[in-house]
């Protein structure tokens, strides 16, 4: 926190510890002033309940002043005014790493005889496969579901549809290091509304849907020109870009005309985040593995031990 707040937290804390003295002290000194002990204040309620003036026996004030003792002990030990680290040098991140080295140090000793196993292998073990499911769920199913089948651009992993490809080293580099991919809004490019349609028509066409063959000749004119350098004359993408292929009817965001349109028109832009920082090259591999055994091309049909 900035000095400002610092201080002003000190500054809190002294204050209420000292009046807190303070009050202890000056009730104290007066007990023996005011009313005579064992006598009422005057105060009833209900007809038969009277405020007597006892005050509090000696041993329980002292209990409050061993509370005040125990604050400033506590403060002196740990951290409680400001940025003052306290003469322990305890704190709550300094647990946390400590925790985590010791978290890191277990998991490697009991999953570190999968840090040079294929993915295939790795997800034909029970174990591994329930660890790499819990780490999936943890950090990948906000995006790809609880399933993994995906949202509206987000990509099913279950169908074996890869946009940057779906073999061991490409899976691994993408949770590593994340991924980005973009596609400008080629609205200005390709030409005026209806041009675009003749596109998105066209686009349509290569996943075998039936379109206007007019419009299909227009738009396949202007694909080999303004798109083809991503997606191919052919429309079947490029993984090293994570351009689709557009020739599966397997879409990321929808095959309706509008959707195609949209996408022409305005473009569009995924990105999956790094997970190296987070999750460790060993828990990477799990998630991987567990995310293999989802395709159906996967090689995880029975179970073997590692």
């Amino acid at each position: 926190m900035s000095a400002f707040w610092s201080w002003f937290v000190i500054v809190l804390v002294v204050l209420n510890i000292a009046g807190c003295v303070f009050l202890l002290w000056y009730t104290s000194k007066r007990r023996g002033s005011g009313l005579p002990q064992g006598e009422t204040t005057g105060h009833v309620w209900d007809g038969n309940i009277t405020e007597y003036n006892k005050p509090l026996p000696r041993w329980w004030i002292n209990l409050f002043y061993l509370t005040i003792v125990f604050t400033i002990g506590y403060v002196v030990l740990y951290p409680g005014l400001g940025n003052v680290e306290g003469t322990l040098g305890w704190s709550s991140a300094k647990q946390h790493d400590i925790a985590k080295r010791k978290a890191d140090a277990e998991f490697a000793e009991r999953y570190g005889a999968y840090a040079s196993m294929p993915l295939a292998e790795i997800a034909r073990s029970p174990e591994a496969l329930a660890v790499g499911r819990n780490l999936f769920a943890n950090y990948c199913a906000q995006c790809h579901g609880s399933d993994a089948r995906g949202a509206r651009g987000f990509p099913n992993l279950t169908d074996g549809d890869w946009l940057w490809g779906g073999d061991e080293d490409t899976l691994l580099t993408t949770i590593t290091h994340g991924r980005i991919g973009v596609m400008p809004a080629l609205g200005a490019a390709v030409g005026d509304d209806a041009t675009v349609t003749a596109v998105a028509s066209y686009v349509q066409s290569l996943s075998g849907r039936p379109v206007d063959p007019a419009l299909r000749a227009v738009g396949k004119a202007k694909f080999d020109v303004v798109c083809a350098a991503c997606h191919g004359l052919d429309g079947k993408g490029n993984p090293a870009l994570g351009a689709p292929n557009l020739t599966d009817d397997t879409w990321l965001y929808g095959g309706d005309l509008a959707t195609i349109r949209e996408g022409i028109l305005q473009g569009r832009r995924g990105e999956m985040p790094a997970f190296e920082a987070v999750l460790g090259p060993k828990r990477i591999r799990l998630v991987a593995a567990y995310v293999h055994s989802l395709n159906a091309g996967a090689d995880a049909a029975g179970p073997a031990k590692p």
